[in-house]
């Protein structure tokens, strides 16, 4: 009962994701048309994000200030292996302090196309070189302090080969089984936000299509 519970909620999960990032495809912008964004002042300039600060104005006209951090976008990448297993990282991440299981991902350089950053970080990351890249999705990762559009692609038809990590860069690879990876995301195992959101929406896809 209780394992019928916990996939009943999962499932319930999954449905909310799909809909609520298929809608965002259509509902970009400022729908209100009320907030005026009146300046923008840069505070700190970094290799890939600056900070700044907003000056706007809300629906009766009182000004606010907020601080936030603007980004090139990013993309993170499903790599099926096979259509029942998936090639996971294992990533330190330095802001918390922790090695992460979670999807490959990367950061768009200047003028760059999102699916050439997804075709490259994939092999960077993972070894892998994929036929085909195919954009599931789009979402923003964490809109009340960032601007990050994150895109998601599922990979296939992937050869194996070398990694090529940038400097720093402290990558494990990890084929784990489709039904493996959705009891890591009901166990917690798995706690990187982008790559719950992959898998979830990959499994909804997987229902709806018979898969």
């Amino acid at each position: 009962m209780t394992r019928l519970v916990a996939a009943q909620g999962l499932a319930s999960l999954e449905n909310v994701l799909a809909r609520v990032i298929l809608s965002s495809r259509s509902a970009r912008g400022n729908q209100l048309g009320s907030y005026r964004l009146s300046q923008e002042k840069t505070l700190l300039e970094a290799h890939r994000f600056r900070v700044v600060s907003l000056e706007y104005r809300d629906r009766a006209g009182h000004p606010h200030t907020r601080q936030v951090v603007r980004h090139p976008g990013a993309v993170t990448i499903l790599p099926l292996v096979a259509p029942d297993r998936v090639c996971l990282i294992r990533n330190y991440r330095a802001g918390v302090d922790q090695t992460l299981l979670e999807l490959p991902a990367g950061t768009l350089e200047p003028g760059e196309d999102p699916r050439n950053t997804a075709l490259r970080e994939l092999e960077e990351e993972t070894g892998y070189r994929a036929q085909h890249m195919e954009l599931l999705c789009e979402f923003y990762t964490s809109p009340g302090v960032l601007d990050e559009l994150m895109r998601l692609y599922v990979a296939t038809d992937l050869t194996s080969g070398p990694q090529h990590l940038d400097e720093g860069e402290e990558i494990e690879t990890q084929l784990v089984e489709w039904d493996e990876c959705l009891r890591m995301v009901e166990q917690g195992v798995i706690r990187d936000g982008k790559s719950l959101l992959g898998l979830l929406f990959y499994e909804n896809l997987r229902r709806n299509r018979g898969g």
